[in-house]
């Protein structure tokens, strides 16, 4: 039997120099688009941190992290919208359910 949703996280990494009102309209669509098609639990900005390697030249990232729960289809989505979208570093999508 196929699961109808399942419980995520997904923490990405923005670009520092995106600036304040940037990093928070992009912070709001990532968010507006998790509580469209999934059940948004926390939103957690961790701010910026100092990165373990450089990264597009880069020595710093704005971290957040998303906890949620959707079905096994929109991971996949959110993960595709977070690699086109420029502005994000990194991410990464993890089930907490395996």
């Amino acid at each position: 039997m196929a699961k109808l949703s399942a419980n995520y996280e997904a923490v990405y990494i923005l670009r520092p120099d995106l600036g304040e009102e940037a990093t928070a309209a992009m912070v709001a669509k990532f968010r507006a688009l998790v509580e469209e098609k999934a059940t948004l639990s926390e939103v957690d900005e961790w701010g910026k941190r100092h990165l373990a390697y450089p990264i597009q030249d880069l020595n710093e990232g704005y971290y957040v992290l998303m906890t949620f729960s959707a079905a096994p289809e929109f991971p996949r989505e959110l993960d595709r919208i977070f690699r086109i979208t420029d502005g994000v570093m990194r991410s990464m999508i993890v089930c907490k359910d395996e």
